[in-house]
């Protein structure tokens, strides 16, 4: 299984809008962001902490919200 890079939350969010989250509605002010995508009856909501480096198992628990694989991620991170 190919190893998680290290990302800063700018590159989460790059992958997350390439992949048609938008930013979630009414959800406040903080050093977190929030976005959101319906797909078919399932509503997936992604919380990406503002840093400058995401620890490996945040980025995992990004990667489970948004409904991907590991591998599936990595694939996007790399086309973009």
């Amino acid at each position: 299984m190919p190893k998680l890079p290290i990302l800063s939350s700018k590159d989460v969010i790059r992958v997350l809008k390439h992949l048609g989250f938008e930013p979630a509605p009414k959800r406040g002010k903080g050093s977190h962001l929030a976005f959101v995508k319906k797909k078919e009856e399932k509503t997936f909501l992604v919380i990406v902490p503002l840093k400058d480096e995401i620890p490996r198992g945040t980025l995992l628990s990004i990667i489970e919200q948004a409904g991907l694989t590991r591998r599936e991620f990595i694939k996007i991170l790399e086309e973009l």
